[in-house]
């Protein structure tokens, strides 16, 4: 989620007959004559935190079948290898679907070794329908402007009222976008890959995915084998899931998260005043969400975007500290206003948002088949929120467009491979975005996969945050192709997690340190 997880077809869309008919089988693509990848032009876009970073464009086929036809463009971005060992692109992707890759090249380039970085041509790019690629989406602007119906349907008002905001999205996305919504979905994003590494004039190309952008990544490896030279997958999605088991699976891994958050402000009660027990402190929570609904805070922050704002602390715990201020000021005190202001950071879309949302909800309803009958979404959800309360409906409609979608669904690849030489893999044991299922089964898949365990961590992306043990894997990975081969249950190598944050010593803004910079520009959801 925050937004969440992801998904693929084949490498070529395939339009099933009807609604009613299979979802269309994914496979090799079909003979066609190459498509000709202009070489990028680049121009220098640097900013103040990455000065050498470099922009340029590539243009793709809208239809991968039919590359004669029309083209939209893809947004690039580079920080360039500056030693004479040069190791090839490193294309980067931080997940939604929907997130743009542009600032994590030059996130990644700062962040890896010197000496690492710099063997390598860092490449972020926009997927299609992402942020600078054109067209980009946005069905629906304002769709989550505040305030929504409460997220439980307890009526069958409520129920109807989220009902109409879930379809009239879908409705939106076809009238728009009727003719590129059949090609967006995982598989076209493989091609325009490929396409970007043919105009890159590389022959094969590294890759580093966080959490959706390791579905992308395992898919390209599958469909390009040859071409593929290191692949690294942090915070792994689980390809036997997506997406409809894997939003379900995510419920209670994100309502294990809340609750360890509640047990995190047990810890330190002479600074919140919540009390000492957190199954109480859990029940003020949902005391401060029942008030909310009746009365939203600041005409912003109603139940629905309550749950906005504490769902970004089961991706990061970095981010407890603020939400905690948030939650003793309003309960302790009646001031609302921390409370805003959190919403106001991580709970709040703006365009960026809405853009990530659309390609979320397009890629994730083209992908893989959801149920069309939404008896079946109100069982299913019924049933999660009976153990897991915290996050079932708001996720729940935050995917429901997909049982409205305007296009046929498509099969996801299966990715088992034996073909690669190597793959990294990284998972924390409760990770709720992509829980530690994804990164056992995904190791198992690929025959010549390591897997680091970052034990006891409960955060989403997890290399580059700080923890120099799981750096020091990736690095030896990237300079020269070290994985480590020792046996630990299932992983190859344990890091222990860094210590849980600290409360603040000052009404600080929410922090910049690595972590918090990189859960800032991991995608929508995931």
């Amino acid at each position: 989620m925050s937004k969440r997880a992801a998904v693929l077809c084949g490498a070529v869309a395939v339009v099933a007959a009807s609604l009613t008919a299979g979802p269309a089988e994914a496979g090799t693509p079909r003979a066609a004559e190459p498509f000709h990848a202009a070489k990028p032009a680049w121009r220098k876009c640097g900013t103040d935190d990455y000065p050498t970073l470099q922009c340029a464009s590539v243009e793709v086929p809208l239809d991968h079948s039919a590359p004669a036809g029309r083209t939209i463009t893809l947004a690039l971005s580079r920080v360039p290898h500056t030693a004479k060992t040069y190791q090839g692109p490193l294309l980067v992707n931080p997940g939604g679907p929907g997130g743009s890759g542009l600032t994590l090249a030059g996130f990644v380039a700062s962040s890896l070794p010197k000496k690492v970085a710099a063997q390598y041509d860092v490449i972020g790019f926009d997927p299609r329908g992402v942020g600078a690629s054109e067209p980009a989406l946005d069905c629906a602007p304002d769709h989550f402007a505040a305030v929504r119906p409460d997220s439980v349907p307890t009526s069958p008002e409520v129920e109807r009222a989220n009902l109409r905001r879930a379809k009239s999205f879908a409705e939106a996305c076809g009238r728009k976008y009727g003719d590129l919504l059949p090609h967006l979905h995982t598989g076209a994003a493989v091609r325009d890959m490929d396409v970007i590494r043919r105009a890159l004039g590389a022959q094969k190309i590294n890759y580093f995915g966080y959490s959706y952008g390791t579905y992308l990544g395992t898919v390209y490896a599958k469909v390009f084998p040859q071409r593929v030279r290191r692949l690294v997958l942090d915070s792994v999605v689980d390809p036997t899931e997506v997406w409809y088991d894997a939003n379900l699976n995510q419920d209670h891994a994100f309502n294990d998260r809340h609750r360890a958050f509640m047990d995190w402000v047990a810890k330190y009660d002479t600074t919140y005043r919540l009390g000492t027990d957190p199954e109480k402190i859990e029940a003020k929570w949902y005391a401060m969400r029942a008030d909310l609904k009746k009365h939203p805070a600041g005409g912003k922050v109603g139940a629905a975007e309550l749950e906005d704002t504490y769902i970004p602390g089961g991706y990061y715990n970095g981010y407890w500290p603020y939400l905690a201020e948030a939650f003793s000021s309003y309960v302790n005190d009646g001031d609302a206003e921390p409370l805003i202001e959190a919403y106001e950071n991580f709970g709040a879309n703006d365009a960026a948002g809405d853009n990530g949302y659309s390609v979320y909800t397009a890629v994730e309803c083209r992908d893989a088949s959801w149920p069309r009958d939404w008896r079946q979404w109100r069982k299913d959800n019924w049933e999660a929120y009976e153990r897991a309360p915290f996050m079932t409906w708001n996720n729940a409609w935050y995917n429901a467009p997909c049982a409205f979608w305007p296009t046929e669904s498509l099969r996801p690849e299966r990715i088992a491979n034996s073909k690669l030489s190597s793959a990294l893999l990284f998972q924390a044991t409760h990770d709720a975005a992509t829980p530690y299922q994804g990164g056992a089964t995904v190791h198992r898949l690929l025959s010549r996969s390591s897997l680091v365990v970052e034990s006891g961590s409960g955060n989403h992306g997890i290399t580059l945050s700080g923890n120099a043990c799981l750096d020091r894997h990736l690095a030896a990975y990237l300079a020269d192709g070290t994985v480590p081969r020792g046996r630990h249950g299932e992983a190859d190598a344990v890091c222990a997690a860094l210590p849980d944050p600290k409360p603040l010593t000052s009404k600080a803004a929410p922090s910049t340190a690595r972590g918090s910079t990189l859960h800032g520009l991991l995608g929508p959801r995931g």
